[in-house]
């Protein structure tokens, strides 16, 4: 398979204006990444435009999990923008610290309750499909492929991630970079060529974010 059915025939169906949001969506997730490896609090404006773009993208292709995760990254961008705003002394710029044995309690119970969610959630998805009514519909867990279930995994990878950026903690980074390696061969599988290579790049920033926040609490 070559680099035009990989990357760019999925989008000969897209319409003019799904490319261009995604595109923005994509532009704007990079641009919240780099700040957040800078530690600069505006990560969470960028990023809170980017995720809302991408609910209303996933949700119209039926990728519930992934939406799900973007509605959860909008709250939490919030929730971590408030808790930047107070521990930072120039309102711009804060510190980092190790996560905690709390921190990871915490963590692993997020992981839990997100993965039971989200499957739930793909239980149920025949009845989304069918506008919420139960007539001819069969609940379970059957029409799961494997995209479904990394997809499933990734929602709470991310979570976690997410939940530990909001706290200022180191280890945020190894959870970005574990969701952002599989969500690389994960949206070329969905035809979402464009996000596979913002994926790539969150990848590589990931890295460099946790060398940097670790050089940070060094110092």
């Amino acid at each position: 398979m070559n680099f035009y059915d990989l990357f760019l025939k999925p989008y000969e169906t897209y319409t003019y204006g799904q490319i261009v949001l995604e595109s923005i969506a994509c532009i704007l997730g990079i641009v919240s990444v780099y700040l957040s490896v800078k530690k600069n609090i505006w990560l969470y404006p960028t990023g809170i435009i980017s995720t809302v773009i991408y609910v209303y993208i996933l949700f119209n292709f039926g990728l519930l999990g992934d939406c799900m995760i973007n509605v959860y990254y909008t709250v939490m961008s919030v929730y971590g923008w408030i808790l930047w705003s107070k521990n930072s002394d120039d309102h711009i710029h804060v510190d980092v610290q190790k996560a905690t044995k709390r921190d990871w309690l915490y963590s692993v119970i997020l992981f839990v309750v997100s993965m039971l969610l989200v499957t739930a959630v793909y239980y149920y998805k025949p009845l989304i499909d069918n506008n919420f009514s139960s007539d001819g519909i069969r609940f379970g867990l059957y029409h799961l492929d494997w995209g479904n279930w990394l997809d499933v995994i990734t929602t709470s990878v991310f979570l976690i991630g997410m939940w530990l950026m909001a706290k200022r903690r180191v280890e945020s980074w190894y959870f970005w970079i574990l969701g952002d390696i599989i969500c690389i061969p994960m949206m070329l599988y969905k035809e979402l060529g464009i996000t596979s290579v913002q994926y790539l790049v969150f990848t590589f920033m990931a890295i460099n974010g946790l060398i940097a926040w670790n050089k940070s609490l060094k110092q």
